[in-house]
């Protein structure tokens, strides 16, 4: 066996060549996950609505595109709560770095800290919002990068639906992953062009284990009637025959939001 060993070098070096490409190909694909940092403010009334407005348009949407972080959305419900209104900002970043250190980096920014200076120095008595939620979330390796939506209507009548699907347990979350990536249901999203944002993996948040993603309608009646052909699909009907991916959502939500005139999507 030595001897074998020893005369066949090009075999080893065929391994280790294609040992290393295939490790670095996966580190690649992973690494160019995106992280999406989904921010939701919870405000009271107008005036908390209206300093909202005015801070994330004029002062932090500016300050993230100065800092490299492109598209940007903000969204509010069609339908709010009055007792508990909210804004969901969607802020994609292509690293882990970046969205743990881009709030810190726009501090630094004396353009920011003027236009967002109401918000930024609010008195405890007369905060711009209620509370905030956070939700971090990874982008699945099928989709690795978020998109912008293909749509036609005008922006006011848009429709962004914003999903989260809840597993019973750990296993049957990661079912439910596994059913986008590699039952490749994401693919019956694009046929009947449902404009997928992102698709993600919540990795810190309130409702784990959980998956996000969001997709977009040129009308509500254009959401309804694409899910309708979704729902008779016959490869989504096939997926949920099959025993892997049985029970896999325990608790299912829906949010229809509308963008602001100032997001970017």
């Amino acid at each position: 066996m030595k001897k074998f060993y020893k005369n066949c070098p090009v075999v080893f070096i065929a391994l280790f060549v294609f040992t290393t490409c295939l490790f670095s190909g996966l580190y690649a694909k992973a690494a160019s996950q995106y992280y999406y940092q989904i921010k939701i403010y919870h405000f009271k009334n107008a005036t908390q609505e209206s300093r909202l407005d005015a801070y994330l348009q004029n002062a932090y949407i500016p300050a993230l595109h100065k800092a490299g972080v492109k598209n940007v959305g903000v969204f509010k419900l069609i339908k709010q709560d009055s007792l508990d209104r909210k804004i969901y900002v969607v802020v994609p970043y292509r690293t882990w770095d970046a969205l743990e250190n881009t709030d810190q980096k726009i501090l630094k920014d004396q353009t920011y800290l003027d236009a967002g200076k109401d918000y930024l120095d609010a008195p405890y008595n007369n905060a711009p919002y209620a509370r905030i939620e956070t939700i971090i979330a990874r982008a699945f390796v099928n989709a690795p990068v978020p998109n912008m939506p293909d749509l036609t209507g005008k922006k006011a009548d848009r429709v962004y639906e914003l999903r989260s699907y809840e597993g019973a347990t750990e296993k049957l979350h990661a079912s439910k992953v596994k059913m986008f990536n590699i039952g490749d249901e994401m693919a019956i999203f694009k046929k009947y062009g449902m404009n997928g944002v992102f698709y993600s993996e919540v990795i810190a948040g309130s409702h784990m284990p959980n998956l996000m993603y969001m997709t977009t309608y040129n009308t509500k009646q254009d959401n309804i009637d694409k899910w309708k052909q979704f729902g008779k699909d016959a490869q989504f009907v096939a997926l949920g025959k099959m025993p892997e991916y049985q029970h896999n959502v325990s608790k299912g939500e829906s949010f229809f939001l509308y963008p602001t005139d100032y997001s970017d999507y």
